[in-house]
């Protein structure tokens, strides 16, 4: 699917074939989580929230995609983890975010800036948001130059207020261009 972004997210999650690995800074920075609840935005068929269970965090995962939460909520039932998949459209300003607190955040490979700055609120303080998706340069790439579905040069090198920079990378891996940010909340 590299190249593509699914247009019917139901149909995809249909005939995508479950969780596969977590993203590069879940793994990479799941160890300095603290114990606690962690929050997975748009966590789709579940790969961090897995990930994150199996290392002892309990997990809501807020999806969309009916299909997804399905496979999600089966997926956590045959393995006994502690991933609770929760329907939620997370660009609907009317629904109220999960108010927390959260030992962490997971954004991953879906971008709504809206969101970025009121998960301060949500998290406990030394807790960590992780953040990764595709940069601009794959936007081009892809021929969507002014898709806001990307983020932008150092964007997430520059945390909202009530966030530290712990870490931040953007470049090509994997034959597509990734920017990964995590933030230390204050």
């Amino acid at each position: 699917m590299l190249g593509t972004v699914p247009r019917d997210w139901e149909a995809y999650y249909q005939s995508e074939p479950g969780p596969q690995g977590p993203a590069l800074v879940v793994r990479a920075y799941a160890g300095e989580l603290p114990p606690g609840m962690v929050l997975d935005l748009a966590g789709g068929a579940g790969r961090n929230a897995f990930f994150l269970a199996a290392r002892g965090h309990r997990v809501l995962l807020l999806e969309k995609s009916q299909q997804a939460l399905l496979r999600v909520r089966d997926l956590a039932r045959r393995q006994g983890l502690g991933v609770h998949p929760v329907p939620f459209d997370l660009e609907d300003p009317r629904e109220p975010l999960p108010p927390g607190p959260f030992a962490g955040v997971v954004m991953s490979y879906f971008v709504h800036r809206p969101l970025l700055a009121p998960m301060a609120e949500r998290i406990v303080p030394g807790g960590l948001f992780l953040i990764e998706g595709f940069g601009r340069a794959e936007a081009v790439r892809r021929g969507r130059p002014t898709s806001p579905r990307y983020w932008e040069p150092f964007e997430l090198a520059r945390p909202p207020h009530g966030f530290a920079l712990r870490a931040y990378g953007e470049g090509w891996i994997a034959l597509a261009h990734r920017v990964w940010a995590v933030w230390r909340r204050l």
